[in-house]
């Protein structure tokens, strides 16, 4: 049985089995608090019998006006627990989360452009690729910028593909 529920500091020791990936961004204890201070509301993690962690995500509302949206910073399952539907589960989650408690005008995550896997789950999830970002892995591999629109985007603009790349200082976080 799989209970989802709020993410806590306390389940900072007990995570290790999901951010063992290699493809899973780990961050620093500082981040992760900031985010569970901040954006409680978008920071969910799945548990197991014994308490045992099988994944989470954490997000946060950002931008201004009709950049007003919710961003998946990290939705990630531990390999023992993937196909289960959880990462559906926790996005489903945040889309919500975006829609009723932000009045988002979208959800937005980044991917490695090399991840088919992750980008074959995102686009089944209904999110396309909206852009391009070179370099924004380190500087040495690109991403995509992919999107779902939320309902208060009626005429579906902030998920109208742009065509040319761009850099990572080139995105609006306002």
């Amino acid at each position: 049985m799989t209970t989802i529920r709020r993410f806590t500091c306390n389940d900072l020791f007990n995570y290790n089995n999901v951010n063992l990936d290699i493809l899973t961004e780990t961050y620093n204890l500082n981040f992760y608090l900031t985010y569970l201070a901040t954006w409680p509301e978008y920071c969910q993690i799945a548990v197991g019998p014994g308490d045992q962690v099988m994944g989470y995500i954490l997000g946060k509302a950002e931008g201004k006006g009709r950049l007003w949206h919710g961003h998946v910073t990290a939705v990630t399952v531990a390999p023992d627990f993937r196909r289960q539907h959880l990462a559906q589960k926790l996005m489903r989650l945040l889309e919500d989360v975006t829609e009723k408690v932000h009045n988002g005008y979208f959800v937005d995550l980044f991917v490695r452009k090399s991840n088919g896997v992750a980008i074959g789950m995102y686009e089944k999830f209904g999110y396309i690729k909206y852009r391009e970002v070179i370099g924004y892995y380190s500087g040495d591999e690109n991403a995509y910028d992919m999107r779902k629109a939320m309902p208060r985007d009626v005429t579906k603009a902030s998920v109208v593909p742009l065509k040319k790349p761009i850099r990572p200082e080139d995105l609006e976080f306002d």
